[in-house]
């Protein structure tokens, strides 16, 4: 590996690290070729994810994606311009990985531009879909997925990932003048959209957030109930993900729900743990 391509792949780790995500711990025990290439995956969609986070305006954000999609066509053609794009390079190739759903991932980000609200749950189920049942997929192309089937898995787990997301930021989101919660359940348990963006919680409010956490367990375990015997092994960063994710949901429970007042994080030394026993029991 030539020392450019050295320092693409040490600004990817960079971008993981500092993200202080627990995809980071997931991609800890892969032989070092995987994790470089899961990682400079990971590194691509926190650089779309930061343009929509943090542009104030619109116009330079909508910009900025539309780069990044100008640099898709460079890596496509085999001419990156870009740190990661440059690392992601090997991988796009060997793993055959689709143009259109790193496309996707850029649709998802941009109605995060447009959409501030949701009037169900079929049309956050879009917005969750590009966001993350896309990266699902992809991510279980690089794991190595050789079932159709593993694609379905894969993507029902991403959805179940952004769930859990929505139920942890909800607090941060209003903060940001986002409600991902569907209107119409906000209506059908008598929550006001002025609630949360003043950040008020309830009794209302947390049966809400129940229901919310309901749909979300039950989305893991259609997810689980998806992935082929055969490669489970292969998909253990995934499952890794899960245990944490899981976790993590069940500590949001457990303290009421109060993820309009802060936000519940596990510690880094459990989520090594769980990783670590994920990994080993698969």
């Amino acid at each position: 590996m030539s020392v450019d391509l050295q320092a693409c792949h040490r600004y990817c780790r960079d971008k993981a690290v500092a993200s202080g995500s627990s995809f980071y711990y997931a991609f800890r025990f892969l032989p070092a070729d995987k994790r470089r290439a899961i990682t400079a995956f990971y590194a691509f969609c926190r650089e779309v994810d930061d343009v929509v986070d943090e542009c104030r305006e619109p116009a330079v954000a909508q910009a900025k994606l539309d780069w990044w999609r100008q640099e898709l066509g460079r890596l496509y053609a085999g001419t990156p311009s870009h740190p990661v794009t440059r690392a992601l390079l090997e991988t796009v190739e060997r793993d055959g990985l689709p143009r259109e759903q790193f496309e996707e991932i850029i649709d998802g980000m941009e109605m995060d531009l447009t959409q501030a609200r949701y009037p169900d749950f079929k049309s956050l189920r879009l917005y969750c879909h590009r966001a993350a049942g896309v990266v699902g997929e992809i991510s279980a192309r690089i794991f190595g997925a050789t079932e159709h089937a593993t694609l379905k898995y894969a993507a029902t787990l991403g959805l179940a990932f952004q769930l859990t997301n929505i139920i942890r930021d909800v607090g941060e989101d209003a903060r940001r003048g986002r409600i991902y919660l569907p209107q119409d359940e906000l209506a059908r348990f008598g929550v006001s959209e002025a609630d949360i963006l003043a950040c008020q919680p309830s009794d209302a409010f947390r049966s809400l957030m129940a229901f919310q956490c309901r749909r979300a367990e039950e989305t893991y375990a259609q997810a689980l109930s998806l992935l082929p015997a055969a490669d489970r092994k292969a998909q253990r960063p995934g499952l890794v993900m899960a245990a944490i994710y899981r976790t993590l949901l069940e500590e949001i429970r457990r303290d009421g729900f109060q993820v309009l007042e802060g936000r519940t994080a596990l510690p880094p030394l459990r989520k090594l743990w769980l990783a670590w026993r994920t990994w080993l029991g698969v």
